[in-house]
C-alpha cells in the first residue's frame, strides 16, 4: 500500500492532474471493458489516476496492482436486478448509488480529485449524484440505454418478443423518463462534457437526449492484435472445417440467431465468442442442429487464442442491430481477417463496402455467401486488410490517442 501512495504522491508532484476513471461493472467483459483496460495504461502517463467500479473482474485487479493503482470497489459486487418489477420500479439507480457510497473512501476521494472519467453501462449514471459541480466530469456515452429507447433488448434470441412491446414500453415509461432526465441535467452541468464512441452513436444522442456529443473513437492495441503470426498460439477450434467467427454475448440484439441462418448452405462452421445464457445457448445450438451449421461456443478466451482464432476463420461475420462502434471489425483489420458486417450502426464508421470489407444487408442472404466465397480468396484477403489498417491509421486509434483526447476534454 505504501509504495501505492508514493507512486500517487510521485505523480502529483510531476504535476500530474488527478483523475478517477469509473465504470458501473465490468461483469461483462465485452468490448467495452475490454477497450478501456487498454487505454488505462496510457492515461497513467497524463494522469494521477484511480479506479471505481461497482463489479471488479480478476483482469482490472491484476492490472490496477500492476500499475500500482488504487481500486475502489464495494467488497461486494454489485449488480443490476434484472427482476420485472425492479426494471419498472426503476430500482437500479437507487441501489447502485447506495453501492457507490460503500466503496471505502470513495466519495471522500471525489470530492477532493481533479477530473472524473465516467464510461456509461449499468450503475454508472448512478454516481452523478455523488460529484460536486466544481469537479471536472466527461461521459463516454457509448450509446443510450437502449433497453429503455428501443426493442430490440426485449426480444428472446429467437427474435420473439418477450412480451407485449406496447405494455413494455408502457411499463418502462418511468425508467425511461429518469434516464432522459440525468443525461440531459449532466449536459447542463458547467463543467460536464459528453462523448459518443461513433458518428451513429452521436446522431442517437441527438435523436433521443437532444443533446450534441463530440465522437471519442475506441481504441485498439496493435500488441494485442499484432499483424505478425509468428508468435500465435494454437487456434483453440480443433475441427477441420472453415468457420466464420461471431463476437458478443448470444443475444437477439446482437444478431446471434441470424448469423447462424445465414450460414446455413454455406457448409462454414460458426464460431460465437461471447457466451451467453445457458438456456440461450442450449436453443442455439438446437438451432445450428436443425440447419446443418456445426456450432463452436467457445470457452473464455485469452486475447491471444481470440487472435488465433480469428486469423485463422474465413472472415468475421456480425448482423448485429445499431452496433454503437464495434471494436470487432477494427479487430479483424489489425489481424487480417475479412470483415463482413451487417450495413447497420456503427459498422459504418469503419468498414468501406467493397474497398476493407463488405457492408451488406441484413435480409440478402445470398450476397452474404457471395460475400464469404470473396473472402476467401488470397487478393481480396490481402486488399482488405491493407485498406482497413489505413483506416486504423487514419482514425488514430491508439490507446495514446486516446487518453490524450480525454486529457483534452477534461483540462
Amino acid at each position: 500500500m505504501w509504495h501505492m501512495m508514493s507512486r500517487y504522491s510521485e505523480l502529483e508532484e510531476e504535476g500530474f492532474p488527478s483523475l478517477i476513471v469509473a465504470k458501473g461493472s465490468f461483469a461483462a467483459m465485452g468490448g467495452a471493458e475490454r477497450d478501456l483496460l487498454r487505454i488505462i495504461p496510457s492515461l497513467t502517463k497524463l494522469f494521477s489516476v484511480k479506479i471505481a467500479t461497482l463489479h471488479k473482474v480478476p483482469e482490472l485487479v491484476d492490472l490496477c496492482e500492476k500499475l500500482k493503482i488504487k481500486l475502489f470497489a464495494p467488497k461486494n459486487n454489485w449488480s443490476l436486478s434484472r427482476n420485472i418489477f425492479s426494471t419498472i420500479l426503476d430500482t437500479g439507480i437507487g441501489s447502485a448509488s447506495n453501492a457507490w457510497a460503500t466503496c471505502e473512501g470513495l466519495i471522500q476521494e471525489i470530492n477532493d480529485i481533479d477530473c472524473m472519467h465516467i464510461i456509461s453501462g449499468d450503475g454508472s449514471l448512478a454516481l452523478f449524484k455523488h460529484i460536486p459541480e466544481h469537479i471536472s466530469c466527461h461521459l463516454h456515452l457509448l450509446e443510450p440505454h437502449r433497453g429503455l429507447h428501443q426493442d430490440v433488448l426485449h426480444r428472446n434470441i429467437d427474435g420473439l418478443p418477450k412480451r407485449n412491446l406496447l405494455l413494455t414500453k408502457l411499463l418502462l415509461s418511468r425508467a425511461r423518463k429518469r434516464d432522459l432526465q440525468l443525461i440531459k441535467k449532466f449536459n447542463l452541468r458547467e463543467k460536464s462534457s459528453i462523448s459518443s464512441n461513433s458518428n451513429y452513436s452521436s446522431s442517437m444522442a441527438r435523436d433521443i437526449y437532444g443533446i450534441k456529443t463530440r465522437v471519442l473513437w475506441p481504441c485498439v492495441d496493435s500488441s494485442e492484435f499484432p499483424k505478425d503470426d509468428s508468435n500465435d498460439v494454437e487456434n483453440p477450434y480443433n475441427s477441420n472445417d472453415e468457420y466464420v467467427v461471431n463476437i458478443g454475448k448470444a443475444s437477439w440484439v446482437k444478431g446471434t440467431w441470424e448469423t447462424i441462418k445465414m450460414a446455413s448452405g454455406t457448409n462454414l462452421g460458426v464460431v460465437h465468442v461471447g457466451g451467453g445464457d445457458q438456456k440461450d445457448l442450449k436453443k442455439l445450438k438446437e438451432y445450428a442442429d436443425s440447419l446443418n451449421v456445426n456450432l463452436w461456443i467457445s470457452p473464455r478466451l485469452s486475447s491471444p487464442e481470440l487472435v488465433s482464432l480469428m486469423r485463422n476463420s474465413r472472415a468475421i461475420v456480425s448482423m448485429a442491430y445499431g452496433e454503437a462502434f464495434g471494436l470487432t471489425p477494427i479487430e479483424a483489420f489489425a489481424v487480417g481477417t475479412p470483415a463482413i458486417f451487417v450495413n447497420e450502426g456503427g459498422f459504418r464508421d469503419t468498414i468501406e463496402d467493397r474497398v476493407s470489407g463488405k457492408l451488406l444487408d441484413r435480409d440478402d442472404l445470398p450476397a452474404w455467401h457471395i460475400a464469404l466465397e470473396e473472402a476467401s480468396k488470397k487478393e481480396n484477403r490481402e486488399k482488405w486488410t491493407e485498406e482497413g489498417r489505413k483506416r486504423i491509421a487514419e482514425l488514430n486509434l491508439t490507446p495514446e490517442n486516446h487518453a490524450r483526447k480525454i486529457k483534452e476534454i477534461l483540462i
